[in-house]
C-alpha cells in the first residue's frame, strides 16, 4: 500500500474498535482504553482553566474503507501536543504516518498553534527518523518514563509556521 492509496479524515465514534485493534497490535504504542480515544473525539473544552480540544484523525486504505493508522494531538493554543500515532502492522512504511503527521499540521495551523511537542521511547528508532524528518529537535529526555520495558522518553518540538496567507 503507498500513502496514496490511503485517505486521511477526522476519527469518529465507529473508527474506536479498529483503533484499539491497531494500538493492541503494536507494542510500542499507548494501549488507552477505549473511553480516552472516546473522549478525543470530544472537541469541547476538557479544562475551563485551560481550555484545550484535541484533533483525532484515521487513515483508510481507498477503496476499502479500512482504517490502517490513526493519529491524536491536544491542542492548547498556542501549543500542541501528539498524544499517539500509530499505523497498523501491515500498512508500516507505506507513507500512512507521513499523512497523518503532515494532516495534522494543517489542523493546527488552522487552529493558529505555533509549537507542536512530543514524546517518543528512546528505542522506537522509526518514529525517531520519521520526527525528525518533520524538523523535530531533542528538547529533552524522561529517564525510566516508559515501563514494560522501563526505557527513557525522548521529548521532542518543533515550531509550525502560520497558514499560508497569513
Amino acid at each position: 500500500m503507498n500513502a496514496g492509496a490511503a485517505r486521511v479524515r477526522p476519527m469518529v465514534a465507529g473508527d474506536l474498535d479498529r483503533v484499539v485493534e491497531i494500538a493492541n497490535g503494536l507494542p510500542e504504542a499507548p494501549h488507552w482504553p477505549v473511553d480516552a480515544y472516546q473522549s478525543a473525539l470530544n472537541s469541547a473544552a476538557l479544562d475551563p482553566i485551560a481550555p484545550a480540544s484535541r484533533i483525532a484523525l484515521v487513515a483508510e486504505k481507498s477503496g476499502h474503507g479500512q482504517v490502517v493508522g490513526f493519529l491524536v494531538a491536544r491542542v492548547v493554543t498556542p501549543e500542541s501536543e501528539l498524544e499517539t500515532i500509530a499505523v497498523a502492522a501491515d500498512a508500516q512504511r507505506a507513507g500512512v504516518g507521513r499523512r497523518l503527521i503532515e494532516t495534522m499540521f494543517e489542523a493546527l495551523q488552522e487552529e493558529k498553534v505555533t509549537e507542536v511537542h512530543l514524546e517518543v521511547r528512546s528505542s522506537n528508532e522509526r518514529a525517531l527518523r520519521l520526527y525528525r524528518g518533520y524538523g523535530f529537535e531533542e528538547t529533552g529526555r524522561r529517564p525510566g518514563y516508559y515501563s514494560d520495558p522501563v526505557e527513557d522518553a525522548v521529548l521532542m518540538a518543533r515550531p509550525l509556521p502560520p497558514a499560508n496567507g497569513e
